[in-house]
């Protein structure tokens, strides 16, 4: 994500993939990819831990926490969320068909 290339990003999405953000909003592929090759999304952070993996035949469920940062439209971002992706394994790669993102809170230690 951070490497801001809407070519590469869109090679792991299916055509009919969707984002549900943390706002609540649905936000198609083609949507996404056109807001990052425009410059009007621009990712400067995103990484993860508590990293889960499960495989369901030819269904992949991957979720974790972390934090994205950037700018959208020019207006700063910065978010601590949980991610859950479902990926299908298809034509021999793993394609993202749903991103859902959820507000994440700090642990107590």
């Amino acid at each position: 994500m951070v490497s801001n290339n809407a070519d590469d990003i869109g090679r792991f999405m299916s055509d009919d993939g969707v984002i549900v953000g943390t706002d609540g909003g649905i936000t198609p592929k083609a949507n996404f990819l056109k807001w990052i090759r425009f410059g009007d999304l621009h990712h400067t952070r995103m990484d993860s831990d508590k990293v889960r993996i499960r495989i369901y035949g030819n269904t992949g469920v991957v979720t974790a926490r972390g934090r994205s940062a950037g700018t959208y439209r020019g207006e700063p971002f910065s978010f601590y969320e949980w991610s859950t992706n479902v990926f299908i394994y298809e034509s021999e790669k793993w394609i993202c068909v749903l991103t859902m993102l959820t507000p994440a809170k700090a642990e107590l230690v």
